[in-house]
């Protein structure tokens, strides 16, 4: 008999579809955090379920499957920075990794995100993990931010004074991230 850690659940693992991961007893562990959500990412109502490829079908084909079953994915697209952060207060799975966000020390890596004008809320929770600049030890130190275009750079660089951490900008196209 299998329980999900987090509702207390009761979950038949024979009714458990294969490739599904679930977001259980090892969220302590994630250090992956999707905070806008992903397309493979659904809530059941009772537990997040990421979605993998299988054997049978690629990825894409498992989503549609799911959508069509009309389960949704977990993903925020819309809206201003305020409006993205009700959205993802209202979501078990956003909240939690906000609040990993808020609460993460030392350096933070981005790939593929930047920072645009609808993203301060991101920036917020950076800066709350930056304890506002203040000095001391347990907090987030620096960031390194991932660029892929000249534009890219030149925008981390306008808005760089806003972040109360170092940042360091880097060239995405070149990093070398799947091979370690």
């Amino acid at each position: 008999m299998e329980t999900d850690i987090d509702s207390g659940e009761y979950i038949d693992p024979d009714n458990l579809e294969y490739s599904e991961l679930r977001w259980g007893k090892y969220k302590k562990e994630q250090t992956i955090f999707y905070l806008h959500g992903t397309l493979p990412i659904f809530d059941t109502g009772i537990n997040i379920v990421k979605v993998e490829y299988d054997n049978e079908h690629f990825l894409l084909e498992n989503v549609k499957d799911r959508i069509d079953q009309k389960q949704y994915p977990i993903f925020v697209t819309a809206g201003n920075g305020k409006e993205k952060l009700t959205h993802i207060m209202h979501n078990k799975y956003l909240s939690y990794c906000y609040e990993r966000l808020c609460h993460i020390e030392g350096s933070l890596i981005t790939f593929g995100f930047n920072f645009g004008p609808y993203d301060t809320h991101i920036i917020d929770a950076i800066n709350i993990a930056a304890k506002m600049g203040r000095k001391q030890a347990d907090k987030l130190w620096s960031i390194y931010i991932g660029v892929f275009s000249d534009d890219d750079l030149k925008h981390i660089m306008e808005i760089k004074n806003d972040f109360k951490c170092k940042v360091t900008p880097f060239n995405a196209r070149t990093a070398n991230i799947w091979n370690h």
